[in-house]
């Protein structure tokens, strides 16, 4: 089984049916599967070879979904890149990945020009709707629609809904489950950017578990607002293509009304969002009060980090009764889904981020690799057939993650009799302040929990007398209405005078990377600078 597969099978079984909402466009299976099987002929005259990387620099579209397919059905590796790098960091990543050929779209095509594109290895630029002009930049840069206009191979046999007779693979070179299918760099928030590199296998087998846990089936419709470039935006790609149903892109979430309004209008049933997605759909959309409309919608989930007990209680109040909550945990090294906690158990495990995922095992081990009792606090380690086979060209970085014990997450926590486990902050995240090791998360939760903040993000600044002085960047849910030493004094009531901030900074927005969430460093400097 490999990945574009899914597109096939979905493809054969429904070829009329919508896949792909964005804006005006709808796309059909038969229609996409056409035009990957196109791009894959493409590719292959291009000289494409098995294991060859295709950077894919696009913003989520119906050309995305195509170019993605097409590109794993040609045998390359498809590598997707940040829609927020600059020239320097795009440089630095086609310098270490050599690709052989480059997809984009109009939005980017001056950093793409403004980038060093002189690369042995790249002999192919595709660009969707291109503008400017190309003929001095690069000789062999091409238009996506003359990619996908491209004949069908010869030997490649229809049916009558024109569709292949069977999943096609349609280069002569034979791609494995086992071979190479991505390339997804990690968000780079706390070092420099690390290329997961995930196999066919790793990605089926992931998809497969969410489509069973989350019970999916071709009448679901997902709304995704999450780039493609994440793991997470990946597998709600991956998982809905899989069982046939209907993806509905919004890349608008700027303005989270208009992403309440075509939930309502296109019937959505799933949700998928990182917290501070459900930190702005709470206070800055009429969630609550849309509720009664959002009539379809059967389920959220959450995945991309600590999402907040009184973020995860506000958001079961203003959701429709009959929307179940899904808390799910994972990391790109994962292939996305590691665990997650049953919507049954919501209420009753609502700190927790559940157990392990069909075909995972999560153990919680000591600094041994012996694994502890419940109620014993130590490392999140994670075995499974979903577990990557290392980072791109970093064996030191490979090895510090992978060992007999599987993949050690970094994330400390304990799991409870039941086997359902919990998070305690990460092993490189903890901020000794005179004295005392403190976990921000906890801090950051009894911010939120005053029901004075949106988001909150605490971070150690050097200090003479403390070592590390907590500083904490607060978004204020009513702006200029409430003031820092009001948060600060409603968080003393929550918080051991030790654990308190040393102060409390008002913005109007904290850093992010540009899958969503809490760029670190950005907050670090945000501190350094005295901006808001």
């Amino acid at each position: 089984m490999l990945i574009h597969n899914f597109l096939e099978k979905s493809a054969a079984r429904f070829p009329d049916k919508v896949a792909v909402i964005h804006e005006k466009n709808r796309i059909t299976y038969s229609q996409i599967n056409s035009a990957a099987d196109c791009l894959s002929a493409f590719l292959l005259e291009r000289k494409i070879e098995l294991g060859d990387r295709v950077v894919l620099l696009m913003e989520n579209s119906c050309e995305y979904v195509i170019a993605y397919y097409g590109t794993l059905k040609s045998g390359a590796v498809v590598v997707p890149l940040s829609t927020d790098l600059k020239p320097d960091g795009l440089n630095a990543l086609l310098a270490e990945l050599e690709p052989a050929a480059i997809i984009s779209s109009t939005r980017f095509e001056r950093l793409l020009q403004a980038s060093d594109l002189s690369i042995p290895s790249l002999n192919t630029m595709i660009i969707h709707n291109p503008k400017l002009d190309w003929s001095n930049k690069f000789r062999n840069a091409f238009t996506l629609q003359q990619t996908t206009n491209n004949p069908q191979p010869a030997n490649q046999q229809t049916n009558k809904t024109n569709q292949p007779t069977k999943p096609i693979n349609q280069q002569n070179q034979s791609t494995n489950e086992t071979d190479l299918a991505n390339i997804i760099y990690t968000s780079g928030s706390t070092g420099k950017p690390k290329g997961v590199m995930l196999s066919h296998a790793n990605i089926v087998s992931n998809v497969n578990a969410i489509c069973d846990y989350l019970q999916l089936t071709d009448e679901d419709i997902q709304m995704a607002v999450l780039p493609f470039f994440y793991v997470m935006g990946k597998s709600l790609l991956n998982t809905i293509i899989a069982v046939g149903g209907t993806l509905v892109i919004n890349n608008k979430f700027a303005f989270p009304a208009s992403v309440i309004n075509q939930m309502i209008q296109e019937k959505v049933t799933l949700f998928s969002g990182v917290p501070s997605t459900y930190a702005y759909l709470l206070h800055r959309s009429p969630l609550k009060s849309s509720a009664d409309q959002l009539t379809h919608l059967r389920m959220v989930t959450q995945a991309g980090g600590h999402m907040a007990r009184s973020v995860k209680k506000a958001l079961r109040d203003a959701l429709p009764d009959h929307t179940r909550i899904c808390i799910m945990y994972g990391a790109t090294e994962a292939s996305a889904r590691l665990a997650w906690l049953n919507p049954d158990c919501f209420e009753q495990k609502i700190d927790s981020i559940g157990q392990a995922i069909p075909g995972v095992t999560i153990r919680v081990l000591d600094a041994d690799g012996e694994e502890l009792p419940p109620g014993e606090k130590g490392e999140i380690v994670a075995s499974g057939p979903n577990i990557m086979r290392g980072y791109w060209k970093d064996l030191d970085a490979t090895t510090a993650v992978l060992d007999q014990n599987g993949y050690h997450t970094g994330d400390l926590g304990w799991k409870d009799y039941d086997g359902f486990i919990f998070l305690d902050g990460r092993k490189d995240n903890l901020l000794k302040v005179g004295g005392h090791r403190i976990n921000p998360q906890e801090v950051e939760d009894a911010l939120l929990a005053t029901q004075l903040a949106v988001e909150a993000a605490v971070v150690g600044v050097p200090d003479t007398l403390l070592g590390v002085r907590m500083t904490a960047l607060v978004v204020s849910l009513n702006g200029k209405d409430t003031d820092a030493e009001a948060i600060m004094a409603s968080c003393a009531t929550l918080l051991p005078k030790y654990k308190l901030p040393s102060d409390i900074k008002l913005v109007r927005s904290l850093p992010k990377n540009a899958n969503g969430k809490v760029d670190r460093e950005g907050c670090l400097r945000l501190v350094g600078e005295g901006k808001d």
